[in-house]
């Protein structure tokens, strides 16, 4: 390849033609092509290879020597790397048992030191885990925001829920927070039963068999399904399939409708997951009628309204 670089300037001195140049494509190869008005002075030894409209292209047998030299070696190049690689599979499939569980303990080494590191460096705390059903998470803080909104200070939030006080109600402003604790909450579970430390000051868990979000706001128009419609599939998958063991997480039902029938819903809602299965609950809602919710039922203290 240097070599055919350099030619152009040794050809325009051994010719005196100036304009001279090499070129390629992949129909006629390397060429040397000159203008019409300079073919008066190609040497004997050019052989003519394609004529254009502006110049004519030679090749000459040195240059095409060359050109079977590169593209040779291009060839047995490819030819090479194929044969070595073959070959490389060949091993590999060979001592494949021992280069997977070498994989499975670097996999494993590579999550517990990722998790080790974010303890430590995020102060993170140990969770205690037991087969119980109350869950207490004090100065509690998202992993994932406290990270992206490292330049400001995080305010951790404390949840709590007991037999006693399984349903939680968060309510407030746009922009308030609601969302957040929701996630946080799920967050610190699925974190503490994966083995990994949590972000808050002290947490004491009972273990889980589901995790259940209606959280969002999103369509499936293509399917036949409104923002309602979806908001109402998620919600009945979750009074379905919750136990008395499972975490709900809910972020607003019953927005894709009247007020009085969205509060009636939500309402009946958060009556049947208390009442019937009993499960641990977090509902945040902009229906300040849920928060009377409590005074209504027999068995108000089940209820801690934030």
């Amino acid at each position: 390849r240097q070599y055919i670089a350099s030619l152009q300037q040794r050809e325009r001195e051994r010719t005196g033609i100036s304009s001279l140049k090499v070129g390629f494509n992949k129909v006629f190869g390397y060429y040397l092509e000159v203008t019409h008005s300079q073919t008066v002075r190609v040497p004997p030894d050019y052989e003519r290879r394609q004529t254009l409209a502006t110049a004519e292209r030679y090749v000459t047998p040195e240059l095409k020597e060359y050109e079977a030299r590169v593209l040779g070696a291009e060839e047995r190049m490819a030819s090479r790397e194929a044969e070595l690689f073959g070959r490389l599979q060949g091993l590999v499939a060979a001592a494949i048992g021992r280069i997977q569980n070498t994989s499975r303990v670097l996999a494993r080494l590579d999550v517990w030191a990722g998790l080790a590191e974010r303890a430590v460096s995020g102060r993170y705390v140990r969770p205690q885990l037991d087969d119980g059903f109350d869950l207490t998470l004090r100065e509690s803080r998202h992993p994932v925001i406290e990270r992206m909104v490292a330049r400001e200070s995080f305010i951790p939030n404390s949840a709590r829920f007991t037999q006693a006080e399984r349903v939680a109600l968060i309510t407030g402003p746009n922009m308030a927070g609601k969302s957040t604790i929701l996630r946080q909450l799920g967050l610190c579970v699925v974190m503490a039963q994966m083995g990994s430390f949590v972000p808050a000051s002290e947490a004491t868990i009972g273990t889980v068999d589901r995790l259940f979000t209606r959280v969002g706001a999103s369509d499936n128009l293509a399917g036949g399904q409104s923002t309602f419609m979806v908001e109402m599939s998620e919600t009945s998958a979750i009074l379905h399939n919750a136990t008395a063991r499972s975490l709900v997480l809910l972020d607003e039902i019953g927005r894709g409708t009247s007020t009085y029938d969205g509060v009636a819903i939500a309402w009946a809602v958060t009556e049947h997951l208390h009442d019937r299965i009993g499960c641990k609950t977090m509902f945040a809602t902009h229906y300040h009628e849920l928060m009377q919710l409590p005074e209504r039922l027999q068995h108000a203290r089940n209820y801690n309204v934030a």
